[in-house]
């Protein structure tokens, strides 16, 4: 059996958001069982500014890794590699850019499923790049989202993201003045940026409302302060191991002694009902996302074989 290229056009033709949720529900209770195995993400640096990023992962049928490349001067390349668990057998070569953007979208929806409130219906992003456009559709899946309030520093890309997606998904989406605008009031926060510092002040945050934050998986960048972080009710992500290597947003606001507060959980066990991470309304919630590999796993496993199933994809031969 041949190898399958599969390109980011594939990605996107063959990974719905609402099915990549799904997924990420799935990868999550594999995890929770032990099905699954995951490695945090390790980075190369070289003296050029050139990183090298890469992390592993199995779901049980599937394992493989994410290695993407970047430079802050250049565009990024992302590429992931699956192999079957059972034999090691090489599946597929996937462009990964994509892939990792739906699935991100699709872990703070899954996030969003489990820990807003059931009624929430008004939403703040902060942010308006690449991956801003996935969490939108990941809230739009999981709540009847009314209004949509989106900020980023640059007013021609906050107004081009707000008339995109309005057009695209068919529910008003408002580009707002001030960061305070969008998320005051808000139900649901999301944010998704590049910033090193806070985005949003903590007073901004009504009662009750739950906080994606997204943007940041390095350990001197933030986009939540301090105030929000140690305000929240219930924290959770993805990897208690991963974020205290890489969340900025938590490792500059906790010490040592504060990763074992039982408020701190793992999206796994939120998932598989261990823990209940909203046990009042008036509670804050936050996820911070820092990214798994083995939701890149599940995902790209799930292309290859709708791809395989479909005749699609380009083989590419191995010895």
């Amino acid at each position: 059996m041949s190898m399958l290229y599969l390109t980011e056009q594939h990605v996107r033709d063959l990974l719905p958001m609402t099915d990549c949720i799904d997924l990420m529900q799935t990868a999550f209770e594999r995890l929770a069982s032990g099905e699954a195995l995951n490695q945090p993400r390790r980075r190369l640096i070289l003296p050029t500014g050139s990183l090298l990023h890469y992390m592993a992962a199995s779901d049980g049928q599937y394992y493989g890794a994410k290695v993407y490349a970047t430079n802050p001067r250049h565009a990024a390349h992302f590429l992931f590699l699956l192999f079957r668990a059972a034999d090691a057998q090489p599946m597929a070569i996937l462009e990964a850019n994509h892939l990792g953007q739906i699935r991100t979208g699709a872990a703070s929806g899954l996030a969003t499923r489990s820990m807003a409130r059931p009624n929430a219906a008004t939403l703040a992003i902060i942010g308006s790049g690449f991956q801003a456009r996935t969490q939108l559709e990941a809230m739009l899946a999981v709540r009847k989202i009314s209004e949509t309030r989106v900020w980023s520093r640059d007013l021609s890309k906050r107004a081009a993201f707000a008339a995109d997606t309005t057009a695209r998904f068919g529910v008003p989406v408002r580009a707002v003045e001030t960061a305070e605008q969008a998320v005051r009031g808000a139900d649901i926060v999301v944010t998704a940026t590049f910033a090193r510092e806070p985005v949003l002040a903590s007073e901004w945050v009504e009662p009750g409302a739950h906080v994606n934050a997204m943007g940041s998986n390095q350990a001197n960048r933030r986009e939540v302060p301090s105030e929000l972080v140690r305000r929240a009710d219930w924290i959770a992500v993805d990897s208690i191991e991963q974020a205290r290597l890489e969340s900025g947003d938590l490792l500059m606001a906790l010490d040592d002694r504060d990763w074992s507060n039982p408020r701190i959980v793992e999206l796994k066990d939120v998932v598989s009902r261990r823990v209940q991470a909203r046990t009042a309304p008036e509670q804050v919630t936050l996820f911070k996302s820092n990214g798994l590999a083995v939701e890149d796993v599940i995902a790209a496993a799930f292309v290859y074989e709708r791809a395989r199933a479909a005749g699609i994809g380009s083989p590419v031969a191995h010895s």
